[in-house]
Formats: C-alpha cells, sequence, structure tokens
C-alpha cells in the first residue's frame, strides 16, 4: 500500500495532505484504493481525517502582539525535501536570502518580519514543533505540511489565540483560526458547477469512488448545488470494481428503463444486463499499461456497448445534463467504457472532473469536452522565474502554498500594528497569490479563484474556457 511519502506533491496542491488515521484499518477501502494511485505523477491523496477538537472562536484569547512568523515543516525524515521546498517558497515572500539549513533563520526583507523555523519531524512531532514556536513568541504559524500534523498542531495554536495557515487541502481541519491553504476539492465543484449553470445545465449528478476524495467532491457537489439554487443531486459511489462501477452507473443513468423503451421504439428484444463477464472483469484489473493514452482509449477504436446499433440511437438522454466524476488511472478507463455501455454522451451530459485531471489532460481523449477546474498557469509565471533565479530550480507546485502563507503574513504584519487580527486575515479583498487571489473565510476555508478547462483531445490537452474573474498579479 502506498504511503504519505510515495505521493508527488503535484497532486497535494489540489487535493488534502492525508494522515492514515481516518482509515479503520489503516488502507484505503476496496480495490479502489489501489487503482487511484496507479500513476506516479498523478497518484491522489493520503486518506485521513481531523481532530474537531479545539476552538479558536469569539472565546478565544486576543492574538499575540507578534510579528513573528512560525514556520512548521518537516525539514528531517523522508519528507524533508518537500519541507525545504515549502521553506524555500516562503523565504521567497519573506527575506533577502534562502533558508537552506534546518534551523536557520534567514534574515528579513526590509519591512518584513522574521522567520522562526521549526522541524515536525523531530521529537514529539509536530505539537512539540508547535509549542516551541508559540514558546518563541510567534504570532503567526504557517504549516504543518500534513492533515495529522496540522490536528496536532492546531490544539495549542488555538488555545493561545494564534491563528494557523496550514499546507493540506483537507477542509475538515478548516475551524475559526485554522485555515486550509491547500486547492479543495469543493473549490473545484463549485467552480465547476456555477459554470456548468451558466451554461443552461440543472440536472447534476456524480459516480465517485468510495475514498475521502469521492466524498469530499461528493459533498461539494451536495453544498454546490444547494448554494446555487438548484435540485439536490444524485450520487452514488463505486468501490472501484468493474462490477461496481458499471452497475452503478446503470443505476444511475436509469439505463435498464432507456433500454427498454429504445427497445419498445424500435420493436427489438432487449439483451441481459446483468453483471459484466468474469473475463471481462479479469482484464480490467489487470495493471494499467504505460501508455495511459490506450488505456485510456476504446479498444479498437470503438466501444462494446450493451445496446445493438438498431437501439443505441434511440437512446434517450439519461436523467441528468451534467456528470462529475473522481477518477484517475484504471479507475478512469473503467468509467469511460461504463459511460459509453449506459448510452451516456457529452452530447447531453457535460462531463467534469477533478484538477488532478491536468496533470494528464494530453492523454483523455475519449473524454473530449469534459472540464476541470484548476489555476491558471499563466498568473504563476512570475513566481516560478523569481523562484529560479534565487534557487537555481524551477518551484515544486506546494512551494505556491508556503508563498502564499508567508505574503498573508508580510502583508498583515505591515498593516495591523500588533499580531495578526482575524478581521484583516478575512479582510474581504483577500491577497494575491501565485495562482491567482484568494480570501480567508472566518471558517477556515481558503476560497481561491480558479479557471475551468475543456480537454480538446486529440492529444491537445485541455483550454482555459473560464478565467478567473478575480485574477491580480502576484506581488512582493
Amino acid at each position: 500500500m502506498f504511503s504519505e511519502d510515495e505521493l508527488d506533491d503535484d497532486t497535494r496542491l489540489f487535493f488534502p495532505v492525508w494522515s492514515t488515521h481516518g482509515w479503520s484499518d489503516g488502507k484505503p477501502r476496496g480495490a479502489q484504493g489501489r487503482n487511484r494511485l496507479v500513476l506516479g505523477t498523478v497518484g491522489l491523496m493520503l486518506a485521513g481525517c481531523a481532530d474537531q477538537s479545539g476552538s479558536a472562536g469569539s472565546g478565544a484569547q486576543a492574538p499575540k502582539a507578534s510579528h513573528k512568523v512560525g514556520v512548521l515543516l518537516p525539514l528531517t525524515g523522508p519528507n524533508a525535501g518537500l519541507g525545504r521546498e515549502l521553506l524555500s517558497g516562503a523565504a521567497l515572500a519573506l527575506t533577502d536570502t534562502p533558508a537552506a539549513t534546518t534551523g536557520s533563520t534567514p534574515a528579513p526583507a526590509e519591512g518584513a518580519p522574521t522567520m522562526d523555523v521549526h522541524d515536525t519531524a523531530g521529537a514529539g512531532g509536530a505539537a512539540a514543533a508547535a509549542s516551541a514556536a508559540l514558546a518563541a513568541g510567534d504570532g503567526i504559524l504557517l504549516g504543518p505540511l500534513t492533515a495529522g500534523d496540522t490536528a496536532a498542531a492546531a490544539p495549542a495554536a488555538q488555545n493561545a489565540g494564534v491563528p494557523v495557515l496550514a499546507f493540506t487541502s483537507d477542509v475538515s481541519q478548516a475551524r475559526a483560526g485554522v485555515w486550509v491553504m491547500g486547492i479543495t476539492p469543493e473549490d473545484q465543484v463549485e467552480r465547476l458547477v456555477a459554470l456548468a449553470r451558466k451554461e443552461g445545465r440543472h440536472r447534476f449528478a456524480a459516480l465517485l469512488p468510495d475514498n475521502p476524495l469521492g466524498h469530499a467532491l461528493g459533498n461539494g457537489l451536495v453544498t454546490a448545488c444547494q448554494d446555487q439554487g438548484l435540485n439536490a443531486p444524485a450520487i452514488l459511489y463505486h468501490t472501484g470494481s468493474v462490477d461496481s462501477i458499471t452497475q452503478k452507473m446503470r443505476q444511475l443513468s436509469s439505463y435498464d428503463s432507456r433500454l427498454s423503451e429504445a427497445q419498445a421504439a424500435s420493436g427489438t428484444t432487449p439483451p441481459a444486463t446483468g453483471a459484466p463477464p468474469a473475463d471481462a472483469v479479469a482484464d480490467a484489473e489487470k495493471p494499467l499499461p504505460s501508455d495511459l493514452a490506450a488505456a485510456l482509449k476504446p479498444e479498437n477504436g470503438a466501444a462494446t456497448t450493451p445496446a445493438s446499433s438498431a437501439t443505441a440511437g434511440a437512446f434517450s438522454p439519461p436523467p441528468f445534463d451534467a456528470l462529475l466524476l473522481g477518477d484517475t488511472g484504471l479507475g478512469l478507463k473503467n468509467i469511460i467504457t461504463a459511460l459509453n455501455d449506459s448510452q451516456v454522451s457529452a452530447s447531453n451530459v457535460r462531463i467534469m472532473g477533478p484538477g488532478l485531471w491536468s496533470a494528464f489532460a494530453t492523454k483523455l481523449g475519449a473524454l473530449k469536452g469534459a472540464w476541470y477546474a484548476a489555476p491558471d498557469p499563466s498568473s504563476r509565471q512570475s513566481f516560478a522565474s523569481r523562484f529560479l533565479a534565487r534557487n537555481h530550480h524551477m518551484p515544486r507546485p506546494l512551494a505556491d502554498l508556503s508563498y502564499d502563507a508567508a505574503m498573508v503574513a508580510k502583508t498583515v504584519s505591515q498593516v495591523a500594528p500588533s499580531g495578526y487580527p482575524a478581521d484583516v486575515l478575512t479582510r474581504p479583498e483577500g491577497f494575491a497569490g501565485v495562482d491567482g487571489p484568494f480570501t480567508l473565510q472566518p471558517n477556515g476555508r481558503t476560497r481561491r479563484a480558479l479557471g475551468v478547462f475543456e480537454v480538446i483531445g486529440n492529444g491537445s490537452g485541455a483550454k482555459l474556457i473560464a478565467p478567473s474573474s478575480l485574477k491580480t498579479d502576484v506581488s512582493g
């Protein structure tokens, strides 16, 4: 089973950096837990749940007067490289010289607060690192990296009235005084639903993996539909097996009734619609080929469907006009087959997926016209150039988050006479981020401006069809 150390940080930009604490057995549920991690560059997220203890609401202490910035990152152990990368991102925002060694305190830029760096992989973990930062008088904490570390570090900070800007995307960690800085599945879904509604889509559905990512996407769809005055979406979760995906897709799309209608209209007899044959299941659960484009392409250039050619054209549309998916890798291949088998077509249904698809958009020809929400890459160019000049390599995606968090600290320290007041952190105009503008919400959520991309097909990747209307340049 994959561990937290084996996932790349491109994934963590879009989805939670989880611990394994939320699993009853420490492992993902079902075959999908294996399938979703096949692609090295697009492995999904690490499973975990938030510790909801503590609150920094109206009863919390007033923020400390200090403007010193505590940085909580893994600087030793297996995640040390990633921790140093995030430290470099924060240093670029706050300092004249990069922080290159554990425990170093770089010289601050003129007018910027100083950094106080603590290793969350040291003795006592994130809780000890947070306690040390608070004992040193730090007025805000940037980090930790994972959801598990955030759960460990947040209570002490909340009790001290010190805000936390954590690098996880796990929204269950968000609460007053603890902000989740990552790009969340919920934010992506909200952006997609808003644009689909403008397109005239009003009946939403989702077929999602039964894992934390799938449920985060599903919860986001429910909330987005409710917020935008739409009917409650139809959502089903699959276990990752071919049989589960096939049956759930047929159920969601009302395939059997649509097939009966089509057969009656054409005067033919409906074929059996049971589970796929055993050999088909075995073949579908083989390891994903190295050529993802081939894996996502229907065999022999055409999908095999239960409906005959005489009835396929007579199928009525499914009971939804927008469908949210959450799979990648082999799971996505099986989803595509189920879409074809159930006569769900892009001609009458808008397919939507996670921002994770951006990592292999050129391989998604079978989903031509599908949408996903992600940051506009052009927003990152200035930051990437300055990071390269300072550190002599291009920044990894998670460095975006540490830069953003540090810029929040720098900006607030320049306008607040002391400490980091919640009303300044949550100012309506928000902050200029590497990937676009963002605002910190009173409930601990971070709202980010995301663009919507459409899969072009033919190996051409995706095009930006709806740029963020809030886009600004990164300052600092």
